[in-house]
């Protein structure tokens, strides 16, 4: 068991298993600009889309001199049709309803504005006090701007704060914020690992 004031989660492979939906919609863009998609094979691009903020992948895969046509182009595709293909981990609608109750819980995320669309769809919004996406702040994870926002809009310091994210952008933007930091189904070497959301409250709930 661990003492920490308000846990802060990353959405995509946190929250959700969501990476046909982020494949789908930056495949979408790639058509457009009469590139191939990516494929799930294609370990490195797809988790870029994955993990991201959507200007670093489309420079990736685009080019620099493309970004910018590709973000306008972006914003005129409806995020809202990929979200059936995103899946809620096992078991984290109950362990969002159990730890709301004993202390505040945020999300830090590099999405954009689809943030709010996924968390109406799922229901799940009433479970946050803060929601930072990398529309937020100037620099996306793996600075540490949205932990730093989250803590200023919890209102708690950084230090009694519990970061559970899934890539290695998650982990040095909770190490550069000075947040605590939890590795979701060990996918990133972390001294706090956590296999699933009955180990999650259990760590923090003791039961």
């Amino acid at each position: 068991m661990i003492e920490v004031d308000a846990v802060i989660f990353d959405c995509d492979g946190v929250l959700f298993e969501s990476r046909r939906a982020n494949l789908a919609y930056y495949n979408t863009i790639l058509r457009h600009f009469g590139l191939p998609d990516v494929t799930a094979r294609d370990r490195g691009k797809a988790h870029l889309c994955h993990t991201a903020a959507s200007p670093r992948v489309f420079e990736e895969l685009l080019g620099k001199e493309l970004v910018s046509a590709a973000l306008d182009f972006a914003s005129g595709v409806d995020y809202r049709s990929f979200i059936p293909h995103m899946e809620p981990e096992p078991g984290m609608p109950a362990a969002l309803a159990t730890l709301s109750d004993r202390m505040p819980l945020a999300v830090a995320t590099n999405r954009g504005t689809s943030m709010s669309e996924i968390l109406r769809h799922f229901g799940l919004g009433g479970y946050f006090s803060a929601v930072v996406t990398s529309r937020d702040v100037q620099r996306p994870k793996p600075h540490p701007d949205m932990l730093e926002l989250a803590s200023r809009q919890l209102g708690l310091a950084p230090e009694r704060l519990l970061f559970v994210g899934d890539s290695e952008l998650d982990r040095e933007a909770a190490l550069a914020a000075g947040v605590r930091f939890a590795a979701y189904k060990g996918q990133v070497d972390s001294e706090l690992e956590v296999r699933g959301y009955d180990e999650l409250v259990e760590l923090i709930c003791g039961t």
